[in-house]
């Protein structure tokens, strides 16, 4: 079997009008006080891998068009729909008003690990990632709907914010995607 990796050509990459009209991926992404512009940047590039549907920048984290976010966003900044709020709290009271559920990622009393967390049909759902060191605001975490905790069996039980956003991404996404249930 032939293991010829793919050229850019046949990836069968969407336009930016194509990104744009596409149905997304229900969830929205909310970067509380993010203070890595790489970090921004990443997750605008995973959040064009895998259709989402929104990315609010809250606080101090700062927003497109600049260098540094957009050299790891390679353009992602440019398909991916996004606003800034400068406090997190008003984003997640107008989403809840909207119905959709909300999540804080992060380490909590009564927190639902990763793999036990069940996505249900037709719900919407907004995942808030926090400070690299201060993690998502106490204040965020009581609003939420809930905690969604990523398991971690090492010694530092701490991931970069970028590493997280795909974890939880790619696990949100593909139980929406790929679920028989």
């Amino acid at each position: 079997m032939e293991k010829r990796k793919l050229k850019n050509s046949e990836l069968d990459r969407k336009s930016i009008s194509e990104f744009k009209e596409a149905k997304k991926t229900p969830i929205i992404v909310i970067l509380d006080n993010i203070r890595s512009l790489n970090n921004i940047g990443s997750v605008f590039r995973t959040s064009d891998a895998f259709l989402i549907e929104k990315i609010y920048l809250c606080g101090i984290t700062a927003q497109p068009p600049h260098k540094d976010i957009h050299k790891t966003a390679l353009g992602a900044t440019e398909t991916v729909s996004w606003s800034y709020a400068e406090d997190t709290l008003d984003v997640i009271f107008k989403l809840k008003e909207e119905g959709i559920k909300v999540y804080a990622i992060e380490q909590a009393e009564n927190s639902t690990m990763l793999h036990n967390f069940k996505t249900e049909l037709n719900n919407k759902y907004a995942i808030v990632f926090g400070n690299e060191v201060k993690g998502v605001q106490q204040k965020v975490v009581n609003l939420c709907d809930g905690v969604i905790e990523i398991p971690q069996l090492g010694s530092k039980h701490s991931l970069n914010i970028s590493v997280s956003t795909g974890i939880v991404i790619w696990d949100l996404f593909s139980k929406m995607t790929f679920s028989t249930n």
